[in-house]
Order: C-alpha cells, then sequence, then structure tokens
C-alpha cells in the first residue's frame, strides 16, 4: 500500500506549514503529514528532525525551499542531507528524479479551467507521482471528475478553510486534504 495513503487513513488533514513558527504546531497536531511550504536550506534538516521526532511524515516543497536548486542535484542532495520522507513540486522533472532517489512525491496542479483540468490528468500520468495535489481544492465536482479520471490518489489543497470544505472535498474522492489552517490540523 502507498505509505501516504495509510498516514492518510490515520487522519485525512495534512497540515500544510506556511511559516517556520508554525511547525512546533504541526508537530504537536494530530496531522500524521506535513507538508514544509516555506523554510531554506540551511534549516530544512532542523525542522525535518522535529517533525520526525513527532512522529510525523514530512514532505519539503522543493519549489518553495530557499537556498537551493530546481534541478536533479537539488533532488540528490535533499534525499541524502535532509532526508525527508517525499518532496512536493509543480515540475515534472523533480517529480521523477525524486521518484528515483526513493523519495515519496506529491506533484502539485493549478487548476484554472478544463483544459488544465485535461492537462492534469495526462501529465500524472507521465511523471506518476505518489500522489497528485489539486488546487484549488474547493470544487468537489471537479475534484470527483479527476478523481475518476486519474489513476493517481488526489490531495485537494488551496483555499480549505473550513471543515465542511475538507469533508466536501473527501466526499468527491480526495484522499486527503492539505491546508494552512492551524486550527483545521486539529479538526
Amino acid at each position: 500500500m502507498n505509505p501516504i495513503l495509510a498516514r492518510l487513513e490515520q487522519n485525512p488533514v495534512i497540515a500544510a506549514v506556511r511559516r517556520r513558527e508554525d511547525i512546533p504546531a504541526a508537530a504537536g497536531s494530530p496531522a500524521e503529514i506535513i507538508f514544509l511550504l516555506c523554510g531554506e536550506l540551511l534549516t530544512a534538516g532542523e525542522d525535518i528532525a522535529v517533525l520526525r521526532r513527532a512522529g510525523k511524515m514530512t514532505f519539503i516543497h522543493m519549489d518553495l525551499l530557499h537556498g537551493i536548486g530546481k534541478d536533479a542535484a537539488a533532488v540528490d542532495f535533499l534525499a541524502r542531507a535532509v532526508k525527508p520522507d517525499g518532496i512536493i513540486s509543480t515540475r515534472s522533472q523533480l517529480i521523477r528524479c525524486g521518484k528515483e532517489r526513493g523519495l515519496l512525491t506529491v506533484q502539485r496542479f493549478f487548476l484554472l479551467d478544463s483544459q488544465s483540468a485535461a492537462t492534469t490528468a495526462e501529465t500524472a500520468a507521465l511523471s506518476r507521482p505518489d500522489m497528485a495535489e489539486i488546487m484549488p481544492g474547493i470544487c468537489p465536482r471537479v475534484l470527483r471528475r479527476l478523481a475518476g479520471q486519474m489513476k493517481t490518489d488526489i490531495i485537494a489543497g488551496g483555499m480549505i478553510e473550513r471543515k465542511e470544505d475538507i469533508l466536501a472535498a473527501l466526499k468527491a474522492g480526495a484522499k486527503g486534504v492539505s491546508t494552512s489552517s492551524v486550527p483545521l490540523w486539529n479538526s
């Protein structure tokens, strides 16, 4: 079984950390998975260690990590030196590199229109991430359609501000929901 899905079965809410000062709250929350959407190369290892001690599965968003390139060498460095459980990126080449280095991968897709929804399914089929994060995650009708089309399981993210948003995304077929709303990490 996909280890991400196993954790999402325990708790489908993913703590998406936008500010480093929120890491202790994420570590203390019931969320099993943490998405680090902030940070810099110098502190990434320390941040991962804090979350690992709390028993969290942690992903670093490569596109948002300051001080590191966005190429295969950067993925190599993270895999060897920082050792997150996985990476998040919008870039297919980074997803493929992460998979080759034994990291779990979440590819992030932004939906703007029906064409971007179609492209999302095609791109995920080619890059084969472990999970696809669909943003914004507050479009249950679109989530339902993509969940039926894609072979990759879906995480809904972006603009998740209420518990009702979480429930609607899960009902539409998302396996998990990422949110930067600290109160929702404990829901």
